[in-house]
């Protein structure tokens, strides 16, 4: 059975980064792991041992690793602001891959438009998320059959979305993260998001 530590999510585990996992564990695959939950992207300053939630996070997160793989092949997320793009990208450095699928859903960012932003030596799709969640955007995304889904458990919805991930391809205008930090709106301060 996988264990998170031969994963390239060991790290984070380690930095106390992977919180309100709503899964956390091997998949039935072999050598899979799986994670939905949120990444903390920025802490908090803590005073003394008080725990205090993150200044900034991932939320909504879903990814797949495999242990014999240094990066992450799948990673999905939503965050407040299309900015987060480059804690994103300082918080797991080297994990990412110029062939990994990664989709961010920015809450500061027109709902009609998509785009393809490359950061940090890997390729975003970059995505609004209005008022549905990340894994219902994916489905319809990914033309994914609901019915398909249902008597699946949480690793197997999530490794049936990630395998659905390897397989995109469709190209959204690509502009730089610059241009994007330049088009994007104020951040709106969500009322009970789902994690």
């Amino acid at each position: 059975m996988t264990t998170i530590n031969e994963t390239p999510l060991a790290t984070l585990e380690a930095e106390k980064r992977l919180i309100s996992p709503v899964f956390k564990g091997a998949t039935a695959k072999p050598g899979v792991f799986g994670f939905r939950g949120a990444i903390a992207l920025k802490f908090a300053q803590q005073l003394s041992d008080e725990a205090r939630p993150p200044e900034v996070k991932l939320d909504q997160v879903m990814t797949v690793v495999n242990a014999s793989d240094p990066t992450i092949p799948f990673l999905t997320g939503f965050a407040l602001s299309l900015e987060h793009i480059k804690l994103l990208c300082e918080v797991l450095g080297d994990k990412l891959s110029p062939t990994g699928k990664y989709f961010f859903f920015a809450g500061n960012l027109d709902i009609s438009k998509r785009y393809q932003i490359a950061y940090g030596g890997a390729n975003f799709w970059v995505l609004p998320l209005e008022e549905a969640t990340v894994y219902n955007e994916l489905l319809d995304l990914f033309n994914i059959e609901r019915n398909d889904l249902k008597k699946l458990d949480t690793a197997g919805k999530l490794t049936a979305v990630a395998e659905a991930a390897a397989n995109f391809d469709e190209k959204f205008p690509e502009i730089s993260f610059e241009e994007g930090l330049k088009i994007m709106g104020p951040i709106k301060i969500p009322e009970n998001r789902p994690v």
